[in-house]
């Protein structure tokens, strides 16, 4: 029987390698622009065509590579970052498998222009799936030019399921960030289809988070700054009115390198717990400085991932370092006085003679102590009206039960009941006829008796569920246009890069809706209208929360964009829970909620009702 186990081709090991470490365009992105970073470039361009699809180009000025290197840099686990095992434990560059452009070679078709500062002349070369196609000399400036084309060509499964142009190009622009976010000192230009997304130019790290998430964000950051022995953590974070629910910005970056850690996040939560909102987040950009030997990057291809050999004192030190600022900005600021346009006081001194002290007449035998009918002792005899107080009180009582009467449920027009027509008991109002059919529960959940028990529902739900079917109604009927209110100050919203990109796909069913956007340039949007009867509701906030949901889901169709809008509008609008509802409110609810097309959940997929049954309730009372 003949041996089973071989030797995978290079192609085939390439391509499953390829897998994992190139995920998306954004991952090539990001590869490229870390080997640049590591070749010392101060410059570094991208230019994507059709979201990366169809071309990714990174060009720097770094230290580029010779005849021989560039030939070899395409091969698997070849590298110039470590030369012994021993180098895991001592890195201090961003890549150090060498196992990216070996992958990138297998699933796309690559042209590399490159040049060192003492050659005079350099290389250019070829790759198409991973198929050496050719290395000649050729003139070029210094450093090295990357042309990856026609990405997953030769993977169509993996190219097929490509989210849309916006979230590719959405996900490019983030990895884009984390890198720039963490160099500072070097210029960087992202240009997507002919336009230019991001322009930085070296700048100091406050400036660099400002350049790419605006000028507002400046006013809500918190410097961060700690040394121990153990680690450095350095950076910003935010004040707690920044606080939002979607959408903050947090960043980590542990020796250069972006991560995620959710443990390290609680960290800097936790000194925000009781002065923010549950559930809204604070936006940070903090840097830590550690021993490599005290953490492993080598967990995954994504290089995410880091393990800390000191992680619960780190945590504690994050943590501390945080709070600190925070209470340094609650602290209550030194009061400066203004004493321009003041009136001109004078100032009494033991040793000015010349000074006039003004003289106060008193009288001498008044003691207001004494009981003396005296006229200098002021008169305090008891008001006629004092007698008989106890009158002010009549009516209290049944005033108080008349409200509470009405917190569950009866009409504002009973409450005008004359107190000899009041009810005197409960029993009675129950024999009456006149019982509330519906009944609120801590401001929170409508009670209703039905044949099968007691039906429990959540108000804010129930109304969710019926503005959010009326709003994708109105969504829906292309021949309907929402009326709109002109707003009299203009707020002005700002977005990410990336935000922007969703905006405009958001536009035209926003307008539907009845909000108005008028671009103002750099990511800054002016609203100056919004939907009428949206009233109480923040429009900036709305628009935040549903770009925040577009990102996040992903809509791929008109109909998926319909349904955040409806669903954020229905969010924002529906009573909130502890608010008060009169019978006639609470009627409406229960009979709205019965007319739409799903009665149990909300639209996103909560509870509404539920039913207590008359067995169970015999069962606890018995």
């Amino acid at each position: 029987m003949s041996d089973i186990i071989q030797l995978l081709p290079d192609s085939v090991a390439n391509q499953i390698a390829a897998g994992e470490v190139i995920q998306r365009p954004a991952s090539v992105v990001k590869e490229l622009m870390e080997n640049a970073v590591d070749a010392g470039a101060t410059k570094i361009d991208v230019k994507v065509l059709d979201a990366g699809r169809t071309l990714i180009q990174v060009v720097d000025n770094g230290k580029g590579m010779s005849e021989t290197d560039a030939r070899l840099a395409f091969e698997r686990h070849a590298t110039s970052k470590i030369r012994k095992a021993a180098d895991l434990f001592e890195l201090h560059t961003m890549g150090f498998r060498g196992e990216a452009l070996a992958s990138i070679a297998a699933v796309a078709q690559v042209k590399l222009k490159t040049k060192r500062p003492e050659d005079s002349i350099g290389t250019s070369l070829s790759i198409s799936g991973y198929k050496f196609e050719g290395q000649e000399p050729v003139t070029c400036p210094d450093g090295s030019n990357f042309m990856i084309e026609n990405l997953f060509f030769n993977v169509p499964a993996r190219r097929k399921f490509l989210k849309s142009n916006t979230t590719e190009t959405s996900n490019i622009i983030e990895a884009f960030e984390r890198i720039a976010l963490v160099n500072p000192e070097i210029e960087f230009t992202l240009t997507s289809d002919n336009t230019e997304v991001l322009v930085l130019s070296q700048a100091s790290l406050r400036q660099r988070i400002i350049d790419i998430f605006g000028k507002r964000l400046n006013q809500d950051l918190l410097p961060v700054n700690v040394e121990t022995t153990m680690c450095r953590i350095t950076g910003f974070t935010g004040k707690p009115e920044s606080a939002k629910k979607k959408s903050a910005k947090q960043y980590f970056f542990v020796n250069g390198r972006f991560m995620r850690h959710p443990y390290f996040h609680k960290a800097v939560m936790t000194p925000y717990e009781r002065i923010i909102p549950e559930g809204e987040q604070i936006p940070y950009f903090l840097y830590l400085e550690v021993n490599p030997q005290d953490i492993d990057v080598n967990i995954h291809p994504t290089k995410t991932e880091i393990k800390f050999e000191n992680e619960s004192a780190i945590w504690q030190i994050l943590m501390a370092s945080v709070k600190e600022s925070v209470g340094k900005f609650s602290e209550v600021p030194s009061i400066d006085f203004n004493t321009e346009s003041a009136p001109d006081l004078p100032i009494f001194s033991d040793d000015a003679d010349d000074v006039e002290v003004p003289h106060v007449e008193y009288n001498a035998d008044y003691n207001p102590f004494a009981q003396t009918s005296s006229t200098a002792a002021p008169s305090f005899t008891p008001h006629k009206s004092a007698e008989g107080w106890e009158k002010m009180y009549d009516g209290l009582e049944k005033d108080s039960e008349l409200r509470q009467m009405d917190l569950f449920g009866q009409s504002e027009e009973e409450e005008d009941i004359p107190d000899e027509e009041a009810p005197l008991n409960r029993t009675e109002e129950l024999s009456s006829g006149k019982t509330p059919t519906h009944f609120q529960y801590k401001g929170k959940y409508i009670m209703t008796t039905v044949k099968s028990g007691l039906m429990i529902i959540d108000q804010h739900r129930a109304h969710m569920r019926i503005l959010y079917d009326q709003f994708l109604r109105e969504l829906q009927d292309e021949q309907r246009v929402c009326e709109r209110q002109i707003v009299l100050f203009p707020e002005v919203i700002h977005f990410s890069p990336e935000d922007i990109l969703t905006v405009d796909k958001l536009m035209p069913q926003l307008q539907r809706m009845g909000f108005d956007l008028s671009p103002l340039g750099n990511g800054s949007y002016s609203i100056t209208a919004v939907p009428a009867g949206l009233n109480g509701v923040n429009a900036k906030n709305v628009i935040e929360d549903v770009v925040a949901d577009a990102r996040k889901e992903i809509p791929s169709g008109n109909e998926s964009i319909w349904h955040i809008i409806a669903l954020e509008m229905a969010r924002k609008s529906s009573v909130s829970e502890g608010e008060l509802l009169s019978n006639t409110e609470m009627e409406s609810i229960v009979n709205e909620l019965f007319v739409c097309s799903n009665v149990n959940y909300t639209p996103d997929k909560k509870p509404i009702l539920c039913i207590l049954k008359e067995e169970e309730i015999e069962n606890l009372l018995n």
